[in-house]
């Protein structure tokens, strides 16, 4: 038995990093899944084909979750696929790190877009089968920068800022229909991001982690399958931080 057996979830930016570490967990704890990815088109195949024999439970759809129309289309191939939705997560996202200075305004509106306005799009399409069903676990993704800000990152700090906001929101709008909603806030996570990063670098990051090391994709996923399950029927409204004591 596996703590998300019969769960339906749908993953924004399920094709790399965290959200493919998420994927590949709520596949092994039983649900069924369907990620959205935007252009890493092999990546989510590759995805895929790690379950061939759990085909008819993996569902890898392309669609920016940034675009209104997208979005709903993504949700109505789910609830076509699967009949319902259960969990969202919603992950997608972008950074675009630069000095105030030298931001410009397509900085600050692409981040904006990706990060923020895709977590409205799709909790807008899922809330009406989810009041239906008067179940559903709402996750967004934000980050320990919206906790506590970070220099050169105002466009991302201000677009995981506004997530938790919106998450506290919808976990009061929504509560009365068994709905739930939460934020997690991953600090320094390995990632085909962090790969990059020369040794100096990272060394300056983990010394800056009370558990002096980065965290693993793995460690986010076994959060949202806690929020996601039956585990957590309690909590709603918080902010998870997985940071490993960095925001604390």
């Amino acid at each position: 038995m596996g703590l998300l057996d019969g769960k339906i979830a749908i993953i924004t930016g399920g094709s790399r990093g965290i959200g493919a570490s998420i994927v590949r967990k709520f596949m092994e704890e039983g649900a069924s899944v369907a990620f959205s990815y935007r252009s890493s088109s092999a990546k989510a195949d590759a995805i895929v084909a790690e379950f061939p024999n759990a085909a008819d439970r993996i569902l890898a759809i392309q669609s920016d979750a940034s675009k209104y129309d997208e979005a709903e289309s993504l949700v109505n191939q789910v609830i076509e696929k699967f009949g319902t939705v259960h969990i969202l997560i919603n992950n997608a996202g972008i950074t675009k790190d630069t000095l105030m200075l030298r931001m410009s305004e397509e900085h600050w509106d692409s981040v904006m877009e990706v990060n923020l306005k895709s977590v409205f799009n799709v909790t807008k399409h899922v809330i009406k089968p989810m009041m239906k069903n008067r179940l559903g676990s709402i996750i967004n993704m934000s980050s320990v920068v919206g906790v506590f800000g970070n220099a050169g990152q105002a466009n991302y700090a201000a677009s995981k800022a506004g997530i938790i906001g919106f998450s506290k929101s919808i976990a009061k709008e929504v509560g009365s229909r068994n709905i739930r909603c939460n934020a997690v806030a991953p600090g320094f996570i390995a990632t085909e991001m962090t790969d990059e990063l020369d040794e100096a670098t990272k060394k300056s990051y983990t010394d800056s982690i009370p558990l002096k090391r980065f965290g693993q994709g793995d460690d986010v996923a076994n959060m949202c399958v806690f929020l996601g399950s039956d585990l957590s029927s309690y909590i709603s409204g918080q902010v998870l931080s997985v940071c490993g004591a960095m925001n604390t």
